[in-house]
């Protein structure tokens, strides 16, 4: 310990601890390297991460390292030996991220506002520390984290009873759309939107559940309230009205393989499913962890052709992302239905199924959280069991993303580019 406190008292002469966040802007899905230098060889540290919700609540991930002969320690390459994560781990400091102690229960990272920043506050403390009150920083940075890419416009939709939000990517278009759906928790939710825009894609974010036409009428939304959302997008003049995807989680599943498959309207290019079920009706719900558990709704998946959308009538390519620890939907069984198999229509399915990875499957770095609340009527609210394991959750997440990415590219503007090419000749 004297050691050390020799080598704190003189830091300001011979030993000031250098910090860097680089990008110290960046979109959430990229990542960043942070480089701590000029510490005293072999000098033991924690890098720690804060950040400030917009709901007033703080989360916080940590790291115990112990810097080289030049006093140096880089995150991309170094071992964490302690903390919110260990090894090597580029991006720890953001997916390990949990509410700070002594929060409430069962929170949930959401960015409501796309138009500010996630900011990061990364930290460097003397020694490996796990509680940050009242600890002296050596150094400090603030890294920002957009959802929103330079450029990219948000536009509000409220045209034919709609409620909506609209990204379009920098430049004139057209631009190939995607219509993005969230899961059973309702509200307008627009990150993943204007990250797609940050990517390239037109991106109509849409309320389905507490839509205003729905807390005016107190009538759930039919089929001809998504279709009017695809005619929105289509007739968009920055957006190409043949080459628009669907996008659901949860629920938002059921609601994308439903119209894919019975809408005469909307004529999709491709369709987007995570952790959803194929199922028109749920019956029972079980308890673990005090926190209901979803995925036994109606399992075994049933037989009877009436209670689920009949997917081997689709006719488009379905990327099909799943966890296998998903507590909240029988995903994973829903996976190895042999419908699509069994009417010849397989080859239009992509799977992707992780082990030991819960129902959220967000956008990546996302903090993973295993349980959490959610509003099922206007005067009832639930813990709900996600699952998942952090880590692997976290790499998931990352692996998801970038082939989510890669099937829109593929299906939306690699075929234009072919038929274009096919013309030509």
């Amino acid at each position: 310990q004297g050691h050390w406190s020799y080598f704190i008292r003189r830091m300001d002469k011979k030993h000031c601890v250098k910090l860097s966040v680089q990008p110290s802007r960046a979109l959430v899905d990229e990542k960043f390297i942070v480089l701590v230098q000029n510490a005293p060889p072999g000098f033991q540290m924690t890098i720690h991460s804060l950040h400030h919700s917009e709901d007033g609540h703080s989360w916080e991930a940590f790291g115990h390292y112990t810097a080289d002969a030049t006093g140096t320690v880089n995150v991309s390459q170094d071992h964490s030996v302690g903390g919110t994560y260990s090894g090597v781990e580029p991006m720890g400091l953001l997916w390990s991220l949990r509410p700070v102690p002594g929060s409430k229960s069962w929170l949930r990272f959401r960015k409501m506002n796309v138009e500010t920043p996630m900011e990061v506050t990364i930290s460097v403390y003397q020694g490996h520390q796990t509680v940050f009150v009242d600890q002296v920083q050596l150094a400090s940075v603030v890294a920002e984290r957009w959802y929103m890419a330079p450029g990219v416009r948000r536009i509000p939709v409220t045209e034919s009873d709609l409620t909506a939000t609209l990204f379009l990517p920098p430049g004139p278009g057209p631009f190939p759309g995607v219509l993005d759906l969230w899961g059973g928790a309702g509200q307008l939710v627009e990150y993943r939107s204007a990250l797609l825009a940050s990517h390239g894609f037109a991106s109509l974010a849409l309320d389905y559940l507490t839509a205003k036409i729905t807390l005016k009428t107190g009538k759930m939304v039919e089929n001809d309230y998504f279709e009017t959302a695809y005619k929105f997008l289509q007739e968009h003049p920055q957006v190409s009205g043949s080459r628009i995807a669907m996008m659901g989680l949860s629920f938002g599943t059921a609601m994308t393989l439903k119209m894919a498959v019975y809408s005469e309207v909307m004529k999709l290019s491709c369709a987007v499913c995570i952790s959803g079920i194929d199922l028109l009706s749920i019956t029972k719900v079980k308890m673990l962890e005090n926190a209901a558990i979803y995925r036994d709704l109606l399992l075994p998946i049933p037989t009877d052709p009436g209670m689920k959308v009949d997917v081997g009538r689709l006719q488009c390519p379905l990327l099909l992302i799943v966890g296998e620890d998903d507590q909240n939907w029988a995903a994973p069984e829903f996976a190895q239905d042999e419908m699509m198999e069994q009417a010849g229509n397989s080859h239009l399915l992509t799977l992707l199924s992780y082990p030991n990875t819960g129902h959220l499957i967000e956008p990546p770095y996302s903090p993973h959280t295993r349980a959490g609340i959610i509003n099922v009527s206007c005067f009832c609210t639930v813990v709900v069991l996600w699952g998942g394991e952090t880590m692997a959750h976290s790499c998931a997440q990352e692996d998801a993303w970038r082939k989510t990415l890669a099937f829109l590219w593929e299906n939306l503007y690699d075929r234009k580019n072919s038929a274009m090419k096919a013309g030509s000749h």
